[in-house]
């Protein structure tokens, strides 16, 4: 029984022996093995076996992507401006043994680093560098501090300017700063404005004007050319008028009189301006009128070709009308009263 039960403690201390030399690595980490305190081997993530009492774990090193908040900071600008600004660094350890031997705490030595550098940066422009070149501010950084942190076996892959804070008086001067500027380009947009629509109706004024211009050069042209056919046209009937007098020998003439007299008499009958119409008519003026209207009918009757009525019996001619003298002639005139 004593032999069994020795056995049975050896058997449980070797079983403790080999437990306690198991060492499971969880992913995204890697552990540091200090064999007599000497570090010797980065555990990658998985199962390792180590020598207990002689071997042990010295760091668990995270080498998955971490953020670090950088606390605010107040810095002066380089035109005395006092601003507060804060941080973010995003880093990765690609080195476990650097990282857990080369710097005695990984995350104050990347705070202080990246605090010490930021004042740097920032204090070297001026208030409105720093409002308005953020990514120049960050790309200064992470090339400062990526460098510095280079032997500590990481990687600063971002750093990210979360906030600048102006004071507050600034800050107003700056709103009527903004406000100013603004009217100032509504002002300009507004003369602009007014300036093209000025250009644009003074052009539209004067393609009006030269349409107006080429319409009444147009207009003027057409009536020119009408005023000269009514001219020609005119002359023609002339012509005609006058061929038909030579060869009437006077009659066609007198016809012509008589219609537009006749015409005339006719248009004072019709007026709307009078009741009553009185006027003196001399009778031996308008039988001369119908005689000759006569005579020219007979002529045209007895020249037809192959008829016509028979020739009448001529009349004695009347006997030739006293001239009138020098003097008011008495000649019996005749009154007219009509109604219309």
């Amino acid at each position: 029984m004593d032999l069994l039960a020795v056995l049975i403690a050896i058997l449980g201390l070797v079983i403790i022996f080999i437990a306690m030399g198991v060492r499971v690595v969880k992913q995204g980490y890697v552990y540091t093995i200090e064999r007599l305190g000497k570090f010797t081997l980065a555990a990658e993530p998985g199962l390792h076996v180590i020598i207990p009492f002689i071997d042990r774990v010295g760091q668990k090193v995270n080498m998955m992507e971490q953020v670090l908040d950088i606390p605010g900071q107040e810095i002066i600008t380089a035109d005395n401006a006092m601003v507060g600004t804060d941080a973010v660094v995003f880093f990765q350890v690609l080195d476990a043994g650097k990282a857990a031997y080369e710097v005695s705490n990984l995350y104050n030595a990347i705070m202080a680093l990246t605090t010490t550098n930021l004042r740097t940066v920032m204090g070297s422009m001026d208030l409105d560098e720093t409002l308005s070149k953020r990514d120049e501010i960050n790309a200064r950084l992470l090339s400062v501090v990526d460098h510095a942190t280079s032997p500590w076996g990481v990687k600063i892959t971002r750093v990210e300017i979360k906030d600048i804070r102006p004071p507050m008086d600034i800050s107003e001067a700056m709103a009527r700063q903004m406000k100013a500027e603004r009217l100032k380009r509504a002002e300009i947009l507004e003369a602009e404005g007014d300036r093209a629509s000025k250009i644009l109706r003074a052009e539209g004024e004067k393609q009006s004007a030269i349409l107006e211009a080429e319409g009444r050069r147009e207009s003027a042209f057409r009536d020119a050319e009408a005023r000269e056919r009514e001219a020609e046209a005119e002359a023609k009937a002339t012509q005609v008028v006058n061929d038909a007098i030579e060869g009437s020998g006077g009659q066609a003439l007198n016809y012509f009189v008589a219609q537009e007299y006749t015409k005339a008499i006719g248009k004072f009958a019709t007026s709307p301006n009078a009741k009553t119409i009185l006027f003196p008519v001399e009778a031996t003026q308008l039988i001369g009128s119908i005689g000759g209207i006569g005579e020219l009918v007979k002529g045209i009757t007895d020249d037809r070709p192959g008829g016509g009525t028979p020739p009448r019996t001529p009349s004695p001619s009347p006997a030739p009308r006293p001239q009138p003298r020098s003097a008011a002639p008495s000649v019996p005139r005749s009154g007219y009263s009509g109604d219309r």
